[in-house]
């Protein structure tokens, strides 16, 4: 499976991930390599978790255009 994430940096330097698709579902990073690998896990591990609990394995995102 394909899933978008985000990364961000914090005030005190380290990388923030995110997989909006998945509730909960963050890590983080002392770097930008770091916090995508660990990402990797905790999207698999919250997919388990979520299946084994019956719940749906997402939820639905899309992509929305605002003017800025």
């Amino acid at each position: 499976m394909k899933f978008s994430i985000t990364i961000d940096r914090d005030e005190d330097g380290a990388w923030i991930t995110s997989c909006p698709a998945i509730p909960g579902c963050h890590s983080q990073g002392a770097t930008r390599e770091e916090a995508v690998a660990s990402i990797r896990e905790a999207i698999a591990l919250c997919l388990e978790v979520r299946a084994e609990r019956g719940l749906p394995l997402t939820l639905e995102t899309c992509q929305l255009e605002v003017a800025a």
